[in-house]
Formats: structure tokens, sequence, C-alpha cells
């Protein structure tokens, strides 16, 4: 991960820029950099991981226009000769110099041409200009704001805009920003032709571009590793990985000291894989104590996200603290694409498609910015192979009662597309987990919400919740988590477009609590 951050305009005042930028500066420890264009700033923090020599250092510039991008743009080697031969020179081996000649050449349709996970801003020294543009998914992120004279500023996390801009937005995936105004180039979610195929040829398509997807994370000049849940997804992921690596990769395990449902299973999987394994323990301490410090690096009040994130966080530190890793591949995404327990509960094909699409443009300010804010804090970049453009927009487009759980086996396609392969044993193949947040242990969550009811009476619940309008507080879990968000990201709640939720209008999800435990269908999941 790096970190980015423009100020878009002659009336920049560099020591306030200078202190936001510096509180991202753990997602690009190895250099930092601002440069003026003359037009306004543009900061760099550097984490080294593709072309690792000084002359990949960010900003770019080429002829007057700059450039800082978080990203890694994947297959750029044959973009970059592509260039080469149009008399462009290169400087460093960083996948990210190609964006200034091809901007260049392509103006902003470049950004469809893109196949990355990225977000960038640029100066276009020619008409003083800038533009900024995000991956259709939203898997770097990227925020705005405007400040009092409506000067746009631009920067990885919305801490970099705190007291800067009046009201901070998360930049919308699939766009660019251009001339004042949001421009969707994709929108990865929306079904261009509906894929009627039979169910052997859609889990051979799954199977072949799930491979490519994970084959092309791999490519990196630092070490890297795998977060493993023991869960079929992250087990995929380093399945693939492990048949594509010539020596053992290193995986990562996490759960509470007394009731980590997965730990087992990642062990059982790391052995079958024959990999390097680590698990790390977390303790009701570690829990409760982290529990600002979480709030605070994920810039939310959701309560689905800060608990997924509790376990993350802490073993993305320890592998930060005890290792050389830079970069992680995780399982994320996987759930809104094939169904998860509450999907089981769509009462048409359709409203299963329809549910997926909302939660795929959703995932930017939810699963994906946990991943991002936990392994970025810790100086990590993350890859989800899951999110691999090619890879969504197909199951996206596939007839959605073929997605449907008609199966009697939530995602079946997945786990059917690498059956009797010898990928991974047939009981983690085809067992049902618990979600991330229970999985490490029940208890944790357990504990989270008696801290919660710890703080407030019945009274003082109902008072305080009652004072936001915007997705308000429906437990006392929830209002204390929105109390510590509020005090690091004062009236920046519309970030966070509402609570990540089962769909209550269906029957079998009005519930209130996240936790796919509280439906009828949790069953066997994560025992």
């Amino acid at each position: 991960m790096c970190s980015i951050m423009g100020y878009c305009g002659d009336t920049a005042e560099p020591e306030k820029f200078q202190e936001g930028f510096e509180r991202t500066v753990s997602r690009g420890p190895d250099d930092s950099r601002v440069i003026d264009t003359g037009k306004g700033l543009l900061g760099f923090h550097r984490l080294s991981i593709m072309g690792l020599t000084a002359a990949g250092m960010q900003p770019f510039e080429l002829d007057g226009s700059f450039a800082v991008c978080n990203g890694e743009l994947y297959g750029f080697e044959q973009e970059r000769e592509k260039l080469i031969q149009k008399g462009y020179l290169f400087q460093s081996g960083s996948d990210c110099e190609i964006l200034l000649p091809m901007y260049r050449e392509y103006g902003v349709e470049m950004f469809s041409m893109l196949d990355a996970e990225f977000a960038c801003i640029l100066y276009d020294g020619t008409t003083g200009e800038y533009i900024a543009a995000r991956d259709p998914i939203g898997i770097r992120p990227l925020y705005y704001g405007y400040d009092a004279k409506g000067v746009v500023l631009f920067a990885s996390e919305a801490k970099n805009l705190v007291g800067l801009a009046d009201k901070i937005m998360p930049f919308p995936p699939g766009h660019y920003w251009k001339d004042g105004r949001f421009v969707r180039y994709s929108d990865i979610a929306a079904v261009d032709a509906v894929c009627r195929v039979d169910l052997e040829t859609a889990c051979k398509n799954i199977q072949e571009k799930l491979v490519a997807g994970v084959k092309k994370r791999l490519v990196a000049d630092v070490k890297v590793g795998f977060l493993l849940s023991g869960g079929l997804d992250s087990s995929l992921v380093c399945a693939i990985a492990a048949r594509e690596s010539a020596a053992p990769i290193r995986t990562f395990a996490i759960g509470m000291s007394e009731d980590a449902i997965d730990l087992k299973y990642a062990r059982q999987v790391a052995a079958f894989l024959g990999a390097d394994h680590t698990e790390v323990y977390m303790t009701p301490d570690e829990v409760i104590g982290s529990l600002e410090k979480v709030i605070e690096i994920l810039g939310t009040y959701d309560i689905t996200t800060i608990r997924a994130s509790m376990g993350m966080y802490l073993v993305c530190k320890a592998i930060h603290e005890r290792t050389d890793i830079r970069v992680l591949l995780t399982g994320e995404i996987s759930d809104e694409l094939f169904g998860y327990k509450y999907t089981d509960f769509a009462p048409t094909p359709q409203a299963f498609q329809k549910e997926a699409q909302k939660r795929v443009r959703e995932l930017h300010m939810y699963d994906v910015l946990r991943a991002d804010r936990c392994i970025s804090v810790n100086s990590l970049e993350a890859r989800v192979p899951f999110g691999d453009l090619d890879f969504v927009k197909y199951v996206m487009n596939l007839a959605p009662e073929m997605k449907v759980n008609r199966y009697g086996k939530g995602k079946y396609l997945l786990r059917h597309a690498f059956e009797g392969q010898g990928v991974l044993p047939d009981d983690i193949l085809w067992r049902e987990k618990a979600a991330f947040s229970d999985a490490v242990g029940h208890s944790m969550v357990d504990y989270l919400k008696e801290y919660a009811v710890s703080k407030y009476t019945d009274g003082e619940f109902e008072s305080l919740r009652r004072q936001y309008d915007h997705a308000r507080p429906f437990t006392k879990e929830s209002l204390l988590y929105r109390e510590i968000f509020e005090k690091y990201y004062p009236g920046q709640a519309e970030m966070v477009v509402d609570f990540w939720m089962p769909n209550r209008s269906w029957e079998g999800c009005d519930v209130d609590d996240p936790s796919a435990r509280v439906l009828a269908n949790y069953g066997e999941s994560g025992k």
C-alpha cells in the first residue's frame, strides 16, 4: 500500500497539507515526497512493492505533468512495451510509471483499459487541470472533499482530510473526476448480457478465471504471504498459490485463545498444502483494548466491519512485527458474488442478483475497506484475487437462477468449480464456514457486546442514539462504535451509506444483529 494526497488549487497551505498527509505515513513508510505543481500540491508515501529502486519513487513527471498512484497495474509490462515503441522512456520497474504516457496517448479512456486495483491523481501540465480516478470495485481507497474556498482535495483516507474539508466522502469506484464532475467509466456490477451456459461450463470458467486472478497477484519484488481462515475462500486462494509457487507459501491465522473455531481448519489446510503456517492468538483484553484504535483506523461505525476487523488488525500487526512479509493475499468479495447465509432467503433469483449488485457496489465501504485499513496501517499491501475484474464481471453476468442457492449448499458453483482436482480436502471444500468475526471465536463478539452493554443504561442508550439522524444506532454496541467514530471523524457519518445487514425486507432476515449466527439457517456453520 501507498498513500496519495492532492490539493488541487494554488491556494494550498503547505503546513496544513503536510499535517493531514502525515496521518497515513504507515501506508508508505519507505519514502515520502510532496511537490508543488504550480497549481497545487501532490503528496506520496511509498511502500515499495514493484520497482524497488529510488527511480520508482513518485510523483512521476512527464514534461511538466505529474502523477501519484496507489495501485497495482497487472500486465503493465505489455502496455509499457507498446509505449516504448511509441518513443517513451522509462526510468524504473514501477508499474505506475506508465500512467502519464498512457494519459498522453489515450486521455481519460485509459482508465477503462487498466486491469488494476488503483487510486490515482494526475496533474496535466498542458491544461493546468487535475484528474483523479479509482478502480471499479474501490479496492484502493480514495476520498474527496472541498475546502472553504471550494478547492477540491483528494486523499487515500478520510483522516487525511479531517480539518481540511468540511464534508468528506468516498470517491465513487469506477469513476474519474475531471472538470469538476464525476464520470463513470465502469460499472462492474452491471450485467451487459446475461450469460446462460450449462453448469459445467460456468464452473470451468470460474476455476480458470480465479486461478488467473491469483497468479497475477503473486508477482511482486518483495515477499508475499496469505491470510488463511480455514474457510472456503481463503483456502482456495492459498491452494492455488501453493500450486503456483516453487517454495512453501507462508500462511497466517488468528483466533481467540479459548474458542477459535477456524484455527483447527486453517491448520488442516496449511498442513495439506505444506505451508509454513503461523498461528496468532488474541485475548479478551486485547480485543477491548484495540477497539478504539481499530475504529480510528477504519473510519467507520459499521458493526460487521468493526467486528471482523479486530482479528484482521491483530494478525496483520503480528505479521508486520515478526516477519518481512510485505504483501498479503486475502479472500474477500466471494460472499458478495456467490452468496452468503442471508442470501439463501432471497425470494427470487432476480432478488438475489439485485442484492449482489448492491453489495458489490458498496463493498468499498465495508469488507474492502476493512482489508485495506487493517493491512495498510501495518505497512503491508492487500491483494484480493476474488476482486479480479475479469472474474467479477463473469460471475456477475452469470444467470441469477444458476447462482441462487438451489443446491442445498451455499457457494455451490465455487465449490464445484474446484471439485475433484485435489486442490483441497473435500471436508474443507464443502464445509460451511462461520463469518470471520465469529470464526476467530464466538466469544470475541460476545465480549464486545457485553462491553457495550456495560457502558450505557437503557435510558442513556435511548437518549444518546436519537442525536444521530443518519444510520441511527439501534443497539448499545452500535452506539458505542458511533461515539468512538464521531470522536475521530466528527460529522462525517455519511461516508458510510448505512449498516451492513441482511436484507430486512426478506422473510427470515428481519434481525437486529448482522451476524449470521442469528439466522435460522446457520446450522452447522462454524462448528
